[in-house]
């Protein structure tokens, strides 16, 4: 049940109709010939996609994995069109091929099959069989709403700025943060009710101001939190302490129940031990890094895995002080967990919501 708030604020659907009636794919977007904005999203093609009932021509099977328990979907060829992992909510689907890019800051570019999608309820065998994930999946599989993906991308560099029918940006280009004092670092703390603005009461009533000097900036895991709460509606908690749902810190998030760890933090603590197994990653994961020594044990930066990118790269979108805000970009360290890059040797554990 999403949180109540003083003031009407943008629910999914009429998300969804803006979006719609704003012509959010790339192919709608303005042509930015110097490359100062992004090419945000481009749907390049429509694969013949299998539908539940077998309408399209092929038929359907269910298999179980392990490690992490999970539920995948194949086609009739073998081929993979949906992942579901016990205990989360986020979904991964197969629809229609998507490029996304950030020329300013990268030349790291994506093209994914992949829509990254949240389901009304946690995943768990058998549950391809009631009727809530029917329904659901058949508004949602081969659709071209937004999802996980569109919405992060919608925050990045260049990105254009949407309204409510209110007139309150809910996205649009967002900013780390304003400079501290010593004018060259940047303020923290700032969560997505900061971006937009407004006064923000949580599930459990608790209600929290926005600070009046952060207009459209989210720090990292307020960019998660934008993105997988406010955009998606997954359950927000007011703090790491206060309320239930996803924390608001990258160490809160990293170290609370909610979800699932893929990636478990492991190895002696404060800086903890860089995984080796990251093949076990699924686009949507939530990623943390351990990069400052100021802040004993904890995790200090979040972001949203992507997958691969046309140079066979994991990469991932987080929002950043150098760039100054949400980015795939290389500026300060390339957003990759493989190799030996700054953020690869500081990445330590994942989850999927």
């Amino acid at each position: 049940m999403p949180p109540k708030k003083k003031r009407p604020v943008l629910h999914t659907v009429t998300v969804l109709a803006l979006l719609g009636a704003s012509g959010y794919l790339t192919v709608e977007l303005k042509k930015d010939t110097d490359a100062k904005a992004p090419t945000v999203q481009a749907v390049t093609d429509s694969p013949l996609l299998e539908t539940s009932g077998g309408e399209k021509g092929g038929k359907q099977t269910w298999e179980r994995l392990k490690n992490p328990e999970r539920s995948v979907l194949r086609g009739e060829g073998g081929q993979v069109l949906a992942t579901f992992t016990d205990g989360a909510r986020t979904a991964t689907l197969k629809g229609p091929s998507r490029t996304f890019s950030e020329p300013t800051n990268t030349k790291s570019k994506v093209v994914t099959e992949d829509w990254v999608r949240l389901m009304p309820e946690a995943w768990r065998k058998g549950a391809e069989k009631q009727q809530w994930f029917k329904d659901w999946f058949k508004q949602y599989y081969g659709s071209e709403e937004g999802d996980l993906f569109s919405y992060a991308f919608q925050y990045v560099e260049g990105a254009p700025v949407k309204k409510d029918d209110e007139g309150l940006q809910y996205a649009g280009d967002a900013f780390f943060g304003p400079f501290k004092k010593d004018g060259v670092d940047r303020l923290e703390q700032n969560d997505f009710y900061d971006y937009l603005g407004i006064p923000y009461t949580f599930r459990n009533g608790t209600t929290l101001q926005p600070h009046a000097d952060r207009l459209h900036s989210l720090d990292c895991s307020g960019f998660m939190r934008m993105v997988f709460g406010y955009r998606a509606r997954f359950p927000l908690a007011a703090t790491n302490k206060v309320g239930d749902g996803l924390p608001r810190t990258a160490d809160g998030m990293a170290r609370s129940k909610v979800g699932v760890d893929i990636v478990k933090l492991r190895g002696p603590a404060p800086w903890y031990t860089r995984p080796t197994n990251i093949d076990v990653l699924q686009p949507g994961d939530l990623l943390f890094f351990k990069m400052d020594h100021r802040t004993s044990n904890h995790m200090d930066h979040v972001a949203l895995y992507l997958g691969l990118d046309t140079n066979g790269h994991r990469v991932f979108v987080s929002s950043r002080k150098e760039v100054n805000g949400p980015t795939m970009g290389d500026q300060g360290g390339t957003s990759r967990v493989d190799g030996n890059g700054f953020y690869a040797g500081l990445f330590r554990s994942a989850k999927r919501l």
